[in-house]
């Protein structure tokens, strides 16, 4: 399977994403044939290969026609989210490329309407919505589907500290819009001896969109490396690294998962039925619970919740108002995982869907549960024959 790391040791911004992708051997002339479908005129793109630190990458300029871009956005380069969507939308972009695109500048002007206290509509974006960041962030969407990407992963976030001068005035580094998109998300950040910012907003707009994990980077077998320069004088490399390859299917992956513990003996425990499904609802990857005795040899439930760390802070509010508890403990767990696909199987009783899992030569097959169940009532049959009907249709899989 194609996959990317993005190994984040000198922060990471909008023309540094897009350089590192594009140095990566993709087709320049395929790529402006493709960002010609954005409509968007006011600018030239130079896409030219450079050395600093002796390594050679690929560094991105958005040039803009000054009067031009006036014109075109009727308010000197300035766009409000309203302006972006209707952009993307009406442009000749794949969907795919669309979808991504929108949720970024979604995901940073949710963050800059809370930083303003502003309606989101109303924000107009001096940084983000200008055309060098609308060219970053399309042309990174851009060149992820031309790469045929199918799992992207990521190294923690390394930034400065400091102060910098923008058009708001000075702001402390990290900048508020670059914090609240960390907030409530599973990036890890690292504050670097640095005097000067090392992420954007575009830049972890981006990554918060694309990556789902952050850490080591997984076993791969190494294809291509790309490095997209920054602009900055920072007394050190400054470059994004991405590293494309594919998955090794014959071991299992890794992956950071968070479980959250707590001790429950005051609450009926009829609540406790409607709390598992609530969680399993909301994304929870396991719930279980153990009978136990706490001090005075009360009697007692210990419920336990598995979860990915994006839905960590959905899990933990559930936890909290639909228990009685006071109190969770949380431990951060490592898992293999075997590579999971969902496809369907023709049955007598309809197309089942069922779950594949690979492990090198190792192959196992599970039905759906909810598809049997729904099968099941529908026919008026037993599950069990649903079950014995999906394995017999899904055995060409193993």
């Amino acid at each position: 399977m194609k996959a990317l790391y993005f190994d984040c040791f000198s922060g990471i911004s909008g023309d540094m994403t897009l350089g590192a992708l594009l140095d990566l051997g993709l087709d320049e002339k395929l790529f402006r044939s493709e960002l010609a479908g954005l409509n968007l005129g006011g600018y030239d793109i130079v896409i030219e290969k450079v050395k600093k630190n002796r390594i050679v990458g690929t560094d991105i300029k958005v040039i803009l026609h000054d009067e031009q871009s006036k014109h075109h956005t009727g308010h000197h380069g300035e766009r409000n989210l309203a302006d972006i969507e209707k952009l993307i939308e009406a442009s000749a972009l794949a969907k795919s490329v669309k979808e991504f695109s929108l949720k970024v500048f979604r995901e940073i002007a949710e963050a800059e309407a809370k930083v303003h206290n502003a309606p989101i509509h109303e924000i107009h974006f001096h940084e983000v919505g200008a055309i060098d960041s609308i060219v970053d962030i399309v042309g990174a969407g851009i060149a992820l589907e031309m790469l045929g990407i199918h799992h992207v992963y990521a190294s923690p976030v390394h930034d400065g500290h400091g102060f910098i001068t923008c058009r708001h005035g000075v702001l402390p580094v990290p900048v508020p819009a670059v914090m609240e998109i960390l907030t409530k998300s599973n990036i890890p950040y690292v504050c670097d001896d640095v005097n000067t910012e090392l992420v954007t907003p575009t830049g972890i707009g981006l990554l918060k969109c694309l990556s789902p994990g952050f850490g080591l980077m997984p076993a791969m077998k190494i294809d291509r490396i790309g490095y997209g320069f920054g602009k900055r004088e920072t007394g050190r490399f400054n470059a994004l690294r991405v590293v494309a390859g594919d998955l090794y299917e014959t071991a299992a992956s890794t992956e950071e998962i968070a479980e959250l513990e707590t001790n429950i003996d005051d609450m009926n425990p009829e609540i406790l039925g409607y709390v598992m499904e609530k969680l399993f609802q909301e994304g929870a990857l396991d719930v279980y619970t153990a009978s136990i005795y706490m001090k005075k040899n009360r009697p007692a439930v210990m419920l336990t919740v598995l979860a990915e760390l994006q839905n960590e802070e959905k899990i933990k509010n559930i936890l909290f108002t639909e228990t009685s508890t006071l109190g969770i403990r949380r431990t951060m767990k490592q898992r293999y995982c075997m590579a999971r696909e969902i496809m369907a199987v023709n049955t007598p009783y309809g197309e089942i869907r069922v779950k594949v899992a690979t492990l090198g030569d190792l192959k196992k097959v599970a039905p759906e549960y909810e598809d049997c169940k729904k099968a099941a009532q529908t026919h008026g049959v037993s599950l069990l024959r649903i079950y014995n009907a999906v394995n017999e249709a899904a055995k060409h899989l193993l």
